[in-house]
């Protein structure tokens, strides 16, 4: 970082920094997440702004030889990292079985930090920083639509003669773990089953899982409700 800033390079930081949250922003706001563009330009720009002012503050002229010491003007942008926590770990919620925002906050935290790179002068390290943002944002977004996740769901029957094992044995075999199950017998005749039931495939596919349909239309089955998770 040099002592001694020129109105140029201040405006080569600035443009550096609202165009990286040009881009992360469009991502965001493509997808409809949360913090979309405008937030995440305002917040790189407000961390390039803050190294800016730090680099403006390094001058030695008229000041003491350790007024580096005496300055400590790294706590500006330490602090700068901290709000932007706090802001980040608002952004993430709980929803029922679910955690999100958690991309939203992650997202911000390293907007703050290009904005940083891009503030304090350290261009070639900023623009690393945003081709790798780049590639995690947009094209890891479309891996992780192909990987295979774990889903789960919950699968309540009314039958007269269905037994717990006999399904047991039949979602094993099409590779379904039963996570846990409930067995409640409503008369003489009825019972009703309850199991919450765990299975993989690929983030694209929001069809239910295939026995569904086949319990569904079995003679044993008098009701069937299926919940996922």
């Amino acid at each position: 970082m040099p002592l001694d800033i020129t109105w140029s390079e201040i405006s080569l930081r600035l443009a550096l920094a609202l165009a990286a949250g040009t881009l992360i922003g469009l991502n965001r706001s493509v997808h409809g997440h949360e913090a979309g563009l405008r937030t995440t330009i305002l917040v790189t720009l407000a961390a390039a702004v803050t190294m800016i002012q730090v680099n403006l503050l390094l001058g030695l002229t008229g000041k003491a030889p350790n007024s580096f010491i005496q300055l400590d003007l790294m706590r500006l942008p330490l602090g700068i990292l901290s709000g932007m926590g706090f802001i980040g770990g608002g952004a993430i919620l709980h929803k029922q079985n679910m955690v999100v925002g958690v991309t939203t906050a992650a997202t911000l935290w390293f907007s703050t930090v290009i904005g940083l790179c891009f503030g304090g002068g350290q261009l070639k390290l900023g623009l690393a920083a945003l081709a790798l943002t780049t590639v995690v944002l947009w094209l890891f977004r479309k891996l992780e639509y192909f990987l295979p996740q774990d889903h789960d769901g919950v699968l309540t029957l009314l039958t007269e003669s269905l037994k717990e094992d006999d399904l047991r044995a039949q979602l094993a075999k099409a590779n379904y773990q039963v996570l846990s199950s409930e067995l409640t017998y409503m008369n003489h005749k009825q019972s009703q089953l309850r199991m919450r039931i765990r299975w993989r495939k690929p983030a694209r596919d929001s069809s239910p899982p295939a026995f569904i349909n086949e319990l569904a239309s079995s003679p044993q089955i008098q009701n069937l409700h299926w919940e996922p998770q």
